[in-house]
């Protein structure tokens, strides 16, 4: 593995990452501030958690920790999505959902996968 870029989990939040980024342009202007941000944010912070935690992977227990950060973020954006889901009736959110669900497992089997697996330079 060259880079985070070769990690599913970080290909796949990213992706997700702009699927909401354009979602939330769907959204009511005066939310541009409140739900629109905080969305994006939590999204966001899901890709860019999985990137801090890959540039700490030679301390496996700063790597694990992103990792869970990421995994709250992807959960607090989950909530953010129910709250869309609930207040704009016309955006179907169904799929992003199971997709964010999904990235759960991954995520959730990754971090698994380094606490047990994972040898860094100074295991040797």
């Amino acid at each position: 593995m060259k880079s985070y870029k070769d990690l599913e989990i970080y290909r796949e939040a990213f992706r997700l990452a702009r699927v909401v980024h354009l979602m939330t342009r769907e959204l009511a202007n005066a939310e541009q501030y409140e739900l629109w941000s905080q969305v994006r944010r939590s999204a966001q912070s899901v890709r860019s958690n999985i990137v801090e935690g890959y540039g700490r992977r030679e301390y496996k227990n700063e790597f694990i920790r992103y990792l869970i950060f990421a995994n709250a973020s992807l959960l607090e954006t989950e909530s953010h999505l129910e709250m869309i889901s609930e207040l704009y009736e016309n955006i179907e959110i169904t799929q992003l959902k199971e997709e964010y669900n999904m990235l759960g497992k991954k995520l959730a089997a990754f971090i698994h996968y380094v606490e047990s697996s994972w040898i860094t330079s100074h295991d040797k």
